[in-house]
């Protein structure tokens, strides 16, 4: 069980997720290797981090296993500032900055970091502007989100929002549709996702809550052939994203 305090700073560990930090240029306080031999991916790391004047400092792997929880670090833990929630302006800023129909991604209580991670993850490699997630009954952005998005929570901006609702008569009132993901809904592949667009996700259990589903526009589904009804919900969300990606062309 992960324990932070979302004022502090958080502990981000494994090499893939520290590197993709680097890469993205994400603000890194101190960088805590093991002692001893650095081999492969470490020594890129390493590398990259005092390129970009990040503190290192060695310590035993019983220091990194106890900050890690016993997790697996992989020798090496970022120490990085509480994470920074963008707005819904910031993210129609982001869509107008590339000249592009604002595309946006809804979690309606997400509770998963694992899923929410991996949609973030999935959002940031089809173009989406912005993460919409609620302030209360869902999980926010932690240090085992940022890990599961692979540092892609610090590239997409990500707004924390008191009530979807709301937030989904905002957006329409700025001209973006919203779609949800419904297993009554009309086939995906025969909806029209272009233009500007919101796609709300809801958790396995529960699907879309039953007022943010009556505030969308319209409901799709995914086609399901098999003996299964349903998928995991970041699979789910990557489906209708990456349709919205080819229906843009």
């Amino acid at each position: 069980m992960e324990k932070f305090n979302e004022d502090k700073d958080f502990l981000i560990y494994g090499r893939k997720a520290v590197l993709e930090i680097i890469n993205s240029e994400g603000a890194i306080d101190k960088l805590f290797v093991k002692k001893g031999d650095k081999e492969g991916t470490l020594r890129v790391i390493l590398a990259k981090a005092r390129e970009a004047g990040i503190v290192i400092t060695e310590v035993p792997r019983e220091k990194l296993d106890a900050m890690a929880d016993n997790g697996n670090h992989q020798g090496v833990i970022a120490q990085t500032p509480a994470h920074q929630y963008a707005d819904i302006d910031a993210i129609l800023a982001a869509a107008h900055a590339k000249n592009e129909p604002p595309f946006i991604l809804i979690c309606d209580k997400i509770f998963d970091p694992h899923n929410l991670g991996a949609m973030i993850r999935t959002a940031e490699a089809c173009g989406v502007h912005g993460v919409i997630i609620p302030k209360r009954r869902s999980c926010g952005i932690t240090p085992g989100v940022i890990r599961a998005s692979a540092g892609a929570a610090r590239l997409v901006p990500v707004a924390r929002v008191s009530n979807i609702s709301q937030t989904i008569e905002t957006l329409k009132r700025k001209n973006i549709w919203i779609s949800n993901l419904d297993s009554n809904g009309d086939n995906i592949y025969s909806a029209n996702m272009t233009g500007a667009i919101a796609i709300v996700v809801g958790n396995e259990a529960d699907g879309v809550s039953r007022l943010v589903r009556s505030r969308s526009d319209f409901s799709v589904c995914i086609p399901m052939m098999g003996q299964i009804s349903s998928l995991n919900a970041s699979v789910a969300a990557a489906v209708a994203m990456y349709e919205v990606l080819r229906q843009r062309g």
